[in-house]
Formats: C-alpha cells, structure tokens, sequence
C-alpha cells in the first residue's frame, strides 16, 4: 500500500495531503469533507481534479490543513490533490494543467508599512 505525500498552498494556507489507494473517502483535519466544507462550492473546489481525470472513487485521502480562510484552504487543498494525482500518474498532468490546477497562486496580502493606514494608503492630506 503505497501512501502519497503531497502540499499544497493558497494565500497562508497550507494542505498537507497523504493520499492512498481506496474508496474515495476525504478526510479534513479529521472530519467529513462535507462537515469542514459546508459550503457546496467549496467541496467542488476541493473535487475539481478528481472529477477532471474521474478518480474520485480511487483513492482516500487524510488532509491537515491550516492558516487562513475557508477558501484559500479549499484552493490549497485543490493544489495538494492535483500534484498527488500527477505524482501517481504522470499522463495525468496534461490535463491538470490545462484547467490551471498545478499553478501555485503566489497572490497574498501585502504587508502593512509604518507611517501608513495600510499596506500603501497614505494618511488624508490636510493643507491647513
């Protein structure tokens, strides 16, 4: 039984992802898909890949994710599935590439400066 190691990041979130052959079973920090992602399109989100190459029966997956908001997790998640996938099979890789699933979005939240209200607005200018 061959156990796959994979992670996957968005925004500050990180999935680390052990993927092993199964029935299809997606555990989140020890829940449910369904229970950590209420939220239907995040749990489409989360599936994407599996749909995409119609692996979702094939393998378990057991993800430890944390940092950040619900969607970035989801996303982070999406990222570690799909490098698994490919990592199984490289013929997989075509087609997750084309749906932009293997990018890593390096897109985050810049950093607040002194002497600023935020990471690039200046405080109102007062003539008098």
């Amino acid at each position: 039984m061959e156990v796959t190691n994979t992670i996957g990041r968005r925004k500050t979130s990180v999935a680390r992802l052990y993927m092993k052959p199964g029935s299809g079973e997606i555990k989140i920090n020890n829940r449910e898909l369904g229970e950590y992602f209420p939220s239907e399109i995040l749990q489409l989100i989360v599936k994407q890949p599996l749909v995409k190459l119609d692996q979702a029966a094939n393998f378990d997956f057991k993800i430890n994710v944390d940092g950040g908001g619900i969607k970035g997790q989801a996303e982070a998640i999406r990222l570690a599935i799909s490098r698994a996938l490919v990592e199984v099979d490289e013929e997989n890789k075509p087609a997750l590439k084309e749906e932009g699933f293997l990018t890593r979005d390096p897109r985050m939240v810049e950093r607040k400066k002194y002497g600023r209200r935020k990471a690039r607005r200046r405080f109102q200018f007062s003539k008098r």
